[in-house]
């Protein structure tokens, strides 16, 4: 055997191994998919700071994936030093919303499925994961907690601040309460009746209550 003759068997046969066609309808639907996911994380983003960057990140990673599975389903020597060459890549980029992670791995789900030829379960599938992302992480619950701040003159202010309160929430909790002279302090954990947060505006308004703020609070971040 000739060194032409190896250049023919492995270079030459894997440039018609995957197809024009193949190759334009698989990166066409990747970037239709990837700009889907792309809306939805869109829609459904509730973090602090919105990052485009990240939504962008989202359409190549689809295409990404869709290139590299493409590529491997084609040939298998090929697939195996894929492997290995992907097994030392280290990604040290943190994932600040563990909704993020989600949307990660819908991306590169979405471009292997779609890679592998199986295109209606990557149509199909993207839309229902995508219904059930906007119904569910718009779903505003009023059972969330929240933290109320209060800032009274004394205690007799104190405590009809926080009568008022339980009267008018679920739950109430007081989480710290800091005391100086003519003035109280208090953090208190409230769960809604409903939406409504009228109900701050008229504790503001009792008599001896300097300030009154309500903050959401999910675990994550407060805003």
């Amino acid at each position: 055997m000739t060194f032409s003759d190896i250049f023919k068997s492995s270079f030459l046969d894997n440039v018609t191994s995957v197809s024009v066609l193949d190759m334009v309808l698989t990166m066409a639907l990747a970037f239709c998919l990837g700009m889907f996911i792309f809306l939805i994380y869109k829609k459904t983003y509730s973090g602090v700071m919105y990052s485009s960057s990240f939504g962008v990140t989202l359409v190549a990673l689809t295409m990404i994936t869709s290139l590299v599975i493409l590529a491997v389903t084609s040939n298998v020597v090929l697939s195996l030093g894929m492997v290995g060459a992907l097994s030392i890549v280290r990604f040290r980029t943190a994932i600040k919303e563990p909704l993020d992670i989600a949307f990660l791995f819908w991306a590169i789900a979405v471009g292997i499925v779609l890679a592998a030829g199986m295109i209606p379960l990557a149509v199909f599938g993207s839309v229902v994961i995508g219904i059930i992302l906007l119904v569910f992480a718009n779903h505003k619950d009023s059972s969330n907690p929240y933290i109320v701040v209060l800032n009274c003159n004394d205690h007799a202010s104190e405590t009809a601040a926080v009568d008022y309160l339980k009267k008018n929430t679920k739950k109430c909790t007081v989480k710290s309460k800091t005391a100086r002279q003519g003035n109280v302090e208090l953090s208190m954990e409230v769960r809604l009746n409903d939406d409504n947060t009228d109900f701050v505006n008229t504790l503001s308004q009792i008599a001896g209550v300097q300030s009154a703020v309500l903050v959401s609070y999910n675990g994550d971040y407060m805003g």
